[in-house]
């Protein structure tokens, strides 16, 4: 279902739950910076002229921006959660529309944005719709996590050594996408940030200089030149004759017409009811919302602890709760106490 193109940029989709680090991972990857002000920066981020960015806000539609990354040209599509159960069906069809028609013919990658510090039942349910709308190679072939808010780990602590002994389920998540997986985040200055896009953008690359395509990005695609060329014909007139000073039109006018006709495709032959059924139905079932509240409140309680002692609280919690009862909570405590001891004594011999 795939095809293949020589293209002389990279297209990438950013997707992720709202707070997940979109914003952030859109930055790092095009070099803004925090507030930077300017009309192309804030129509990417979904702001107004002379507001900063932040985490916690949302992006209303879906975006597009050029920029230049690692010595190459990279065109970034950052959209909302349009695969969550709280998303309306008429706004998430506009949604995937867009992102289809932003980064047609088709993207050379879909970066999913994946907090460690949350469960994965979200991100593994955006798997599967982006399984069933695009194909499964737009999940095993073309789709790398983007690890956010690991400020979480411990300061000597590797991503791949938590997700081995802490989140197997962020591991079931990239080994889904090939055992593709990364972050954009570093605790060094702009160097280490720089190296971190180069490395990111390899692995969009270790594929070759293929993009993704299938039915739903070639029926975006010739919708978007079927409009650039009726914007063409409106500009040069109703005859399609161009005047001496339209024939030289420059690649920037070119540009922006078909950035006009990308934006213009607002329906795409999406079965949402299909492709959503379990979504459109119910939003959240009683024991998955039970489940969330009770990590929001953990994880509020164990970011309150000194990191030393995070993962160890972590695992006594996790003891208790799964023996349950008294017996339980007095197992957890222990088995807390306990590794906070031997986490302990182990940092003493290495200093």
């Amino acid at each position: 279902m795939c095809a293949a193109a020589s293209q002389p940029e990279l297209r990438l989709v950013v997707l992720g739950r709202t707070g997940a680090g979109k914003r952030p991972a859109v930055s790092a990857i095009l070099g803004l910076q925090d507030g930077e002000q300017g009309t192309e920066p804030s129509a990417i981020l979904g702001l107004q002229d002379g507001e900063q960015g932040t985490e916690s806000d949302v992006i209303p539609e879906c975006s597009k921006h050029r920029g230049e990354a690692a010595g190459r040209q990279v065109v970034v599509v950052s959209c909302p959660a349009w695969f969550g159960s709280d998303c309306d069906p008429k706004d998430r069809r506009r949604h995937i529309s867009s992102f289809i028609s932003l980064s047609a013919p088709g993207p050379h990658a879909f970066l999913l944005c994946v907090p460690v510090n949350q469960p994965a039942d979200e991100e593994a349910k955006a798997l599967d719709v982006l399984e069933e709308l695009l194909g499964p190679a737009a999940v095993s072939t073309n789709t790398i996590v983007l690890f956010s808010h690991t400020e979480e780990l411990e300061e000597d602590e590797r991503l791949e050594e938590y997700l081995v002994t802490w989140r197997k389920d962020l591991r079931e998540l990239a080994r889904r996408c090939g055992d593709r997986y990364h972050t954009l985040e570093t605790r060094g200055g702009d160097g280490e940030e720089r190296r971190a896009v180069e490395e990111l953008l390899e692995k969009v690359e270790e594929g070759g200089a293929t993009h993704f395509t299938c039915r739903l990005y070639e029926e975006a695609e010739e919708k978007v030149r079927e409009k650039q060329a009726e914007l063409v014909r409106k500009r040069r007139g109703e005859d399609g004759r161009a005047s001496p000073t339209q024939e030289n039109t420059t690649e920037e006018e070119m540009e922006a017409v078909r950035d006009e006709a990308e934006r213009s495709v607002e329906d795409l032959d999406v079965d949402v009811e299909s492709v959503f059924p379990s979504l459109s139905v119910s939003p959240s079932s009683p024991s998955q919302s039970f489940l969330w509240v009770w990590w929001e409140k953990l994880m509020g309680w164990v970011r309150r602890l000194p990191k030393l002692v995070r993962r160890e609280a972590l695992l006594g919690a996790l003891v208790g709760l799964f023996v349950g009862g008294p017996f339980g909570g007095i197992m957890g405590a222990t088995v807390g106490s306990v590794a906070t001891e031997v986490g302990r004594r182990k940092t003493k011999k290495t200093k």
